[in-house]
Order: C-alpha cells, then sequence, then structure tokens
C-alpha cells in the first residue's frame, strides 16, 4: 500500500480542525500534517491533540502553507517519505470520509493527480457563495479554451503523487495555488481526473469568499495565474 499523507492548511480553524482530522480514513493514511497558518486562536492545539502533525507557517497564504506542508513531506527519508499527497480544507467543508475514492485512480494507475469535484458531486444549498460558483465556472472555462483540461472545479480537496507534485514546481504562496497546479499539471501534460465529491457549508467564517476585498483578490489573482502560467 503506497504511503499517504494528508496536508491541511489552516487558519484559525479551532471549531472544526480536530473534526476534519477526526473522520480522515485511519487504515488509508500514514501522517495528518496540519499546517498553522499564523492562527491567532487555538488550531495548533486542537490538531495536535487529534492526533495531527502539527507545522508552523507564520508567513499568511493558502500556497505558503501547502508549501510548508509539502517541504515537511519531501525531506522524509525515503523509506518513510509519502507516495501520494491529499490536501484538504481545515473548515469541515469537504467530507474526509471520501478520501478512498480521491486516491483510487492513482492507486490503480489511471492518474498521477485527482480533483475533488464539486461540480460533479453533492452541494449543501449554501456552501458555495455565488462568486466561487462564477469563478469556477470562469477558471474552469480559461483552462479548457487555453489548455485543452476538462476541469469542472477548483476543488481544495485533491490528491496527486508526491514526485509529480514536485516536478510541477510549486510557486504560488496565496490564492492561485489550485489553479495553479491544476494548469502546470495540464501543460506539463500530467494524466489527471477528478471524482465527484460531497461539500457543505464551513463551520466559521470564509477568510476569502466571505468578504468582497477577499473575492475580487482571489479572482484576480486566479485568472492571473492561468495566464502567468501559459506564457
Amino acid at each position: 500500500m503506497p504511503l499517504i499523507h494528508v496536508i491541511i492548511p489552516a487558519f484559525n480553524e479551532e471549531k472544526s480542525i480536530a473534526k476534519v482530522i477526526r473522520d480522515i480514513p485511519d487504515a488509508f493514511v500514514a501522517e495528518v500534517i496540519v499546517v498553522n497558518n499564523n492562527s491567532t486562536d487555538a488550531t495548533a492545539a486542537e490538531a495536535a491533540a487529534a492526533g495531527a502533525t502539527v507545522l508552523h507557517e507564520p508567513q499568511p497564504g493558502y500556497g505558503n502553507a501547502c508549501l510548508k506542508g509539502i517541504a515537511y513531506a519531501a525531506a522524509k527519508p525515503e523509506a518513510i517519505r509519502p507516495d501520494i499527497i491529499v490536501f484538504l480544507d481545515g473548515d469541515y467543508s469537504d467530507y474526509p470520509g471520501e478520501l478512498p475514492a480521491i486516491v483510487q485512480p492513482l492507486l490503480d494507475g489511471r492518474a498521477e493527480m485527482v480533483i475533488g469535484s464539486r461540480a460533479l458531486g453533492n452541494r449543501e444549498a449554501g456552501s458555495m457563495m455565488p462568486q466561487q460558483i462564477f469563478g469556477n465556472w470562469l477558471a474552469t472555462t480559461l483552462l479548457r479554451w487555453l489548455y485543452g483540461a476538462r476541469f469542472t472545479d477548483l476543488g481544495p480537496f485533491r490528491a496527486i503523487k508526491l514526485p509529480t507534485l514536485l516536478q510541477l514546481d510549486m510557486r504560488d504562496r496565496t490564492y492561485g495555488w489550485t489553479v495553479e497546479m491544476q494548469a502546470k499539471a495540464a501543460k506539463h501534460k500530467v494524466p489527471y481526473t477528478e471524482v465527484p465529491v460531497t461539500y457543505r457549508k464551513r463551520i466559521g467564517f470564509s477568510k476569502v469568499s466571505g468578504t468582497v476585498k477577499g473575492s475580487v483578490m482571489a479572482g484576480y489573482k486566479i485568472i492571473f495565474t492561468i495566464f502567468k502560467v501559459l506564457f
């Protein structure tokens, strides 16, 4: 069985992080890594009490947190280095119990990257703001027009083989992280697929889609990243 690590970027998720960790299937995952991204609450303590490895990334940014987790996993001795990395949000909007379905295409050799698609799955009413739905549509449309990529979502719940992830040379440190991975995978012809996932209202307040400023900045960064990777 390939070694699987889960990386969870977390900023002020003290009310949800233990629930996320609890629902991750132990039989599939060797280590859960929570990257505490400059939280001002008890996120780190809750994650540690739930059994996760807690890393600290003081520089704010979703991409910064992901890069911290990747560096930790990649630096492990070969015998315990993960074969697969799963990314999962810490707000309990994803269903961690669906992890086996997310990784299955990697295990059976059908893909090297899997995106959990909320568009193809069951999405609870109100779980995504209108600007998120529109942003996903715009981004996936641009990826199809510019890269020929058939994505339906930029969902945060995703899995990728570690060697493939390292080859993508991820750089984005903020809002463009997810679309950078997908654009680079398309550009470099990485075999990918999507798996329908269930999505619910998050616990707590969204730091991105919950504000006008966050939504505008995220939208700009996503579009900018799509064109930056292309050229």
